[in-house]
């Protein structure tokens, strides 16, 4: 689809005009050099650049010049390390789903929620809806649990704050105090399951995996549906899942 100049936000496109004016060369600029560089007015300037800085986007230095600031720095890692988790997954949850022939996903925490980042279904296995890039509920998912279980206790207590505990079958954990029961349960036996508390039908069980520095960096689970994923094959499926994470190298 075509885009025109009616479906842009004028204001985006000034406050990166603002940033594309830092470089290597020239790192700090004053609002009244920057209005004079962007051609906007310095009261315009102004505004925009306090919105950066209020957003972390630039920060003002101590001789009130304006330089690029933290946020930036974060985005751009946030990228380059979503892409080294995704390969350094790919082909370890590719055998994994082709060894447990059941879909594999790999997920990270991410806004309260579990982000999904990468995916391996098996031929044989059931497919299942969940796309990479997309997010589901802590509550309610197997990786959601092993992911907060296994977080620091400052990480976990602050999410827990911010969780809502939604229902989506009537297996679904509502409850804080039941949830938290649940974490406890998972940390101690180094396992989730979600047996069928965000989808009717469809049982998952996922594991942590830590990097060299045994550091969290995110979770991995395999899905089937209840009538073939059986709960007294569960060990079995972890066996499977620990040999898999072993191949995951961060």
């Amino acid at each position: 689809m075509e885009t025109t100049s009616k479906n842009l936000n004028q204001s985006i496109i000034k406050a990166f005009t603002l940033l594309d004016a830092f470089t290597t060369e020239k790192k700090e600029w004053g609002v009244r050099e920057l209005a004079t560089k962007s051609g906007y007015n310095k009261s315009t300037t102004y505004r925009l650049l306090s919105t950066l800085v209020s957003l972390q986007v630039v920060q003002q230095n101590e001789n009130e010049k304006y330089s690029l600031g933290s946020k930036l720095f974060e985005l751009g890692n946030r990228v380059s390390l979503y892409q080294s988790l995704i390969n350094a997954t790919k082909i370890p949850i590719r055998d994994i789903a082709i060894h447990i022939q059941e879909t594999v996903l790999f997920g990270v925490l991410k806004n309260n929620q579990v982000f999904y980042i990468n995916k391996a279904e098996s031929l044989q296995g059931l497919k299942i809806s969940t796309s990479v890039g997309s997010y589901q509920p802590i509550n309610a998912t197997a990786i959601g649990k092993v992911l907060l279980a296994f977080s620091s206790h400052e990480k976990q207590q602050n999410t827990l704050k911010m969780m809502s505990f939604n229902s989506y079958t009537r297996k679904s954990i509502t409850k804080k105090n039941e949830f938290i029961t649940e974490l406890e349960k998972t940390k101690n036996q180094g396992y989730a399951l979600d047996l069928e508390e965000f989808e009717l039908g469809l049982i998952c069980v996922a594991i942590p995996i830590f990097n060299k520095n045994n550091k969290l960096i995110g979770s991995i689970s395999a899905s089937g549906p209840s009538s073939r994923f059986e709960l007294k094959n569960v060990s079995n499926y972890i066996s499977i899942l620990k040999n898999g994470a072993q191949k995951i190298n961060l």
